[in-house]
């Protein structure tokens, strides 16, 4: 039945690739059409209309370019997105709930299905880590490029003398990995803990002990789930979890196909930051390693991060 789903799966991708090109081709004899049109009865107004059919075209078709270079072993899966708040107490906090709301945000208009498995509060505002599944073809390929630290610099809304702040975030991002992934984790090498869940949830957070924490000893890695109120729910996806962080880091000790998996070889750090975003004295987002830029911060906040995730595909590949 599973073998089944997943080949009913597989035809629908090849069904949609299909069909997205099949649409890509018909806008690209539409516009040489009305092109060839123009030219011949010279009329200004079809000239505005292929001019903004080919600026439709055009982005179009680099969306479809870069899906088509998501040819890495996990490209298609599903994402676990994890955010960290940096030094810097509440501004840091509130930095990193922020940026939930734009991944978020950008998950939505990619009509991918976002759910929270863990979040911590912080103490006065904001959050100091959040882990999101993030579901849909290709999850992984595009989410991929925002694992690092991500810089902001404006006048924090905290400081009542209007002082710039500079907070920082981290982003890490991995592939769920398929049950049919051959990955063994022996029971004697996990320390289970359970706590109560914290967080919105009504009368029933924090009255069962549903949360878990699962610590792998050997390698120090933690992960934890609360989103279910099922103890048993929430251990199976904290495995699977675990199992893909795991499975991650053995890629990466033996180098075999490390590039699919971490995507950019710098190191997350502070101070080594994969972009800027700039509220004060000027308006600006710009990603250091392919060093594309906006202007536009309200739109970026609000999820439009096509163009950072599709240049830095683009450099990956050209590198």
């Amino acid at each position: 039945m599973e073998t089944g789903q997943k080949v009913l799966q597989e035809i629908k991708v090849l069904k949609t690739k299909i069909s997205d090109y099949d649409r890509l081709y018909n806008e690209y004899e539409d516009l040489i059409t009305l092109i060839e049109l123009g030219l011949e009865e010279q009329d200004e107004s079809i000239y505005a209309e292929s001019k903004k059919l080919s600026e439709t075209f055009v982005e179009n078709y680099e969306n479809y370019r870069i899906r088509a270079l998501l040819d890495g072993e996990f490209d298609k899966n599903n994402a676990i997105l994890t955010l960290h708040s940096g030094a810097g107490g509440t501004e840091s906090c509130d930095w990193a709930l922020m940026l939930l709301r734009m991944y978020t945000k950008w998950a939505e208009k990619s009509d991918y299905k976002v759910e929270i498995l863990d979040i911590l509060d912080g103490d006065e505002a904001g959050i100091k880590s959040v882990t999101l599944q993030i579901t849909g073809e290709n999850a992984f390929g595009y989410l991929k490029s925002e694992k690092g630290v991500h810089r902001l610099v404006r006048i924090s809304p905290f400081d009542s003398s209007g002082r710039r702040h500079t907070s920082f975030a981290s982003c890490d991002v991995m592939p769920e990995i398929d049950d049919d992934i051959d990955f063994e984790i022996d029971e004697e090498d996990l320390k289970v803990d359970t706590y109560r869940s914290s967080g919105a949830g009504g009368q029933h957070v924090n009255k069962t002990e549903s949360a878990i924490r699962i610590t792998h000893i050997p390698t120090g890695v933690v992960v934890q789930c609360q989103n279910e109120r099922s103890q048993h729910k929430n251990r199976s996806t904290a495995m699977k979890m675990l199992k893909s962080k795991l499975y991650e880091i053995k890629q990466q000790e033996q180098m075999a196909k490390m590039q699919d998996i971490r995507g950019d070889v710098k190191d997350i750090a502070w101070g080594s930051q994969i972009r800027s975003y700039v509220f004060h004295p000027y308006n600006m987002v710009k990603d250091h390693r392919t060093n594309t830029e906006t202007g536009n911060v309200t739109a970026v906040m609000d999820g439009n991060l096509n163009q950072f995730m599709n240049s830095y595909l683009g450099w990956i590949h050209n590198a």
